[in-house]
């Protein structure tokens, strides 16, 4: 056991900075510049080269370090073979989350753009030079900014080009600066005004979304705890001497009870998870 982490360890120096002090050594002596000293790769560095590799690979792939950590702690591949399952759902759990935050901020980026227009509007531009401008200042046109600018500089349909940009995730509020534009610009109503009271409609749904995510923090919590527990009785287990990785991994009735504990552990996930998601639908 003692040869096999003293492996891992000497393989973890090699990779953060034996590799890369070998190439820089090179280049200096072949370039001529200078000196070279044979002092090994600082503790700052070795940080670095983690955190590097932790943007690169991403979160979900702790689940693996872990899952090899307590194959060689217990002696079986079996959560090895855990771990590994556990990199793709954490990924699509990491990329989940990272589209809701760029869909909050593609939200927040639309109601800049309808203050901006109507600001634009009020100083006395006409609504397709004042697109214009708000455009340039806000992003919240995102990846359609180009065929709605074109659509305002050279007389499109302005109020199509926005109910296309609306289909990107978070954008659904141009639908209103569409509708807004069209009734503008078709009957002469005041666009400053209907953009006023959108942004204010606007405003409020994130208010309310933010609301509900503070008033769910708690059940997420309790998940999280939740989930943690069997990690915690594993510790409790080991610090009494019960020695509970050679109980799960290498007896019948151990192996058995992991099985029926992984089931209940995963079907209160999603339980919970379900009941999550069902509320923010609400």
């Amino acid at each position: 056991m003692s040869m096999s982490a003293a492996a891992c360890v000497g393989a973890a120096a090699w990779l953060l900075g034996g590799h890369h002090y070998g190439a820089r050594r090179a280049r200096l002596l072949f370039s001529g510049g200078g000196a070279v000293t044979s002092a090994p790769p600082s503790w700052e560095r070795a940080t670095q080269e983690l955190r590097r590799l932790r943007g690169r690979l991403g979160a979900e792939w702790w689940s693996l370090a872990a899952g090899l950590l307590l194959a060689l702690l217990g002696a079986s591949v079996i959560p090895a073979v855990a771990g590994a399952a556990g990199v793709p759902v954490l990924r699509r759990m990491r990329l989940a989350r990272g589209a809701g935050r760029a869909r909050e901020r593609r939200a927040d980026a639309v109601i800049g753009l309808c203050a901006a227009l109507a600001c634009e509007v009020r100083a006395g531009r006409q609504p397709g030079e004042a697109l214009l401008r708000a455009a340039r200042d806000c992003d919240g046109l995102g990846e359609a900014q180009a065929a709605v600018i074109a659509a305002a500089r050279f007389g499109g349909d302005v109020p199509g080009a926005l109910a296309v940009a609306a289909r990107q995730p978070g954008a659904e509020g141009l639908l209103g600066l569409a509708a807004c534009w069209r009734v503008a610009v078709d009957q002469g109503a005041g666009l400053a005004a209907g953009l006023d009271r959108l942004e204010g409609a606007l405003r409020a749904e994130r208010d309310q979304r933010a609301d509900l995510r503070a008033q769910l923090a708690g059940a997420r919590a309790t998940a999280l705890l939740l989930a943690a527990l069997p990690a915690l009785g594993l510790l409790l287990g080991s610090a009494m001497g019960a020695d509970p990785l050679r109980v799960l991994l290498h007896s019948g009735a151990g192996l058995g009870c992991l099985a029926a504990g992984a089931l209940f552990e995963g079907a209160g996930m999603w339980w919970a998870a379900r009941i999550v998601r069902g509320a923010e639908a609400v």
